[in-house]
């Protein structure tokens, strides 16, 4: 017999979980003050908030399928707090490049650079479409939205889409860790694509 896990349970997980976001963090504020990085940090820490990013990206889209087929619904309730250190990330992701490349005193110049570079144009899609999730996943407006916050809210494969394609062209080399992010977000988007191919037939 399948044991289910209980609300006591998922809240220790969430409590693990929020210690898998937040302790990464204290690790790149000790590689940055002791030289944990090599001779372009700047780079690292750009490339290292943007690997979390996705790995909590990839997280948010694996918890449905888990929760369904391991028969764990309280999995669920994970699902939000995945999302918003993902979206946590991906801003420490933009500030590191906006602050570390271009510079505060050049901090004028990041719409231009935005547009005028491909593969920035998509990580900025990437994180507005976060920055909408993150802002309407508070109950109060998932009630007030209805049935469109479960649309607005497919947006997330739009980004699991979008933000792999982002790291592959941003290291302009052949490298295995974008390819194993892409090929990782792709199998999760073949495991639903019922879902989401019903969601672009609407």
């Amino acid at each position: 017999m399948r044991l289910r896990l209980s609300a006591k349970q998922v809240t220790l997980l969430k409590g693990l979980l929020h210690l898998a976001g937040f302790l990464p963090l204290l690790w790149m504020l000790f590689a940055i003050s002791h030289g944990g990085f090599s001779a372009d940090p700047a780079k690292d820490i750009q490339h290292f908030t943007g690997r979390m990013a996705l790995k909590f990206l990839l997280g948010t889209l694996l918890v449905t399928p888990l929760a369904r087929y391991g028969k764990q619904p309280l999995l669920i309730r994970t699902r939000r707090l995945l999302g918003l250190w993902c979206f946590a990330w991906a801003t420490l992701h933009l500030i590191s490049y906006s602050v570390l490349e271009l510079g505060i005193s050049n901090l004028n110049l990041l719409g231009s650079e935005l547009l005028s570079r491909p593969y920035l144009t998509l990580g900025i899609i990437s994180w507005l479409l976060l920055l909408a999730l993150a802002i309407t996943s508070l109950q109060k407006l998932q009630r007030q939205m209805g049935s469109r916050w479960q649309k607005l809210h497919n947006f997330i494969y739009l980004v699991a889409i979008l933000a792999p394609i982002h790291y592959l062209w941003s290291v302009k080399i052949l490298s295995p860790q974008p390819i194993i992010y892409a090929l990782i977000a792709a199998l999760l988007l073949l495991w639903r694509y019922k879902k989401y191919l019903k969601w672009f037939a609407k």
